[in-house]
């Protein structure tokens, strides 16, 4: 079964996210779907000596859920920011995030969420791996924002990657 799906994980993302793409619940669909959860992880495989080692699939989907939520508690305090905060008040930081996180993908998972999350962009990473440079729209306190990155993302991530 591994040698027809090299990362299982990987093809049910793919056939779930067809699904969402297409929004059609269709034989078609289905098939298409099963054809691309299929390909794409083949022909990539070459490309991913090692999969990810996911110790708490179930910690990873309240890891997702979190983030969700987190996403959308930013857009309204980015909202409230732009229409009511005068420009001269805003205090946009550059955050360096020294980082705990060894595996590529706990790292870039970490550095997609600060991304995807209003308000924050990962702009770098110091070429070790132990470093992230964030870019906030309003940081009064940028150290809170550093802690709260580790204690609220990183030390999930750590828990979900061995």
């Amino acid at each position: 079964m591994t040698r027809l799906y090299p990362h299982p994980w990987l093809s049910v993302l793919l056939f779930l996210t067809w699904f969402g793409l297409v929004n059609q619940l269709k034989i078609g669909t289905a098939v298409m779907a099963l054809i691309l959860a299929t390909a794409i992880p083949l022909l990539t495989a070459q490309w991913w000596p090692n999969r990810p080692r996911i110790r708490a699939p179930l910690a990873l989907a309240r890891y997702v859920l979190l983030v969700l939520w987190d996403i959308l508690v930013a857009n309204v305090q980015v909202a409230k920011i732009i229409l009511f905060l005068p420009n001269d008040q805003i205090q946009s930081r550059w955050i360096v995030v020294p980082i705990d996180l060894t595996s590529p993908e706990a790292i870039t998972l970490l550095a997609g969420t600060i991304t995807m999350t209003p308000g924050t962009l990962t702009a770098d990473m110091s070429a070790d791996g132990t470093v992230l440079l964030i870019h906030s729209l309003h940081a009064p306190d940028p150290d809170a924002i550093r802690d709260d990155i580790k204690a609220r993302y990183e030390s999930r991530l750590k828990r979900i990657f061995a």
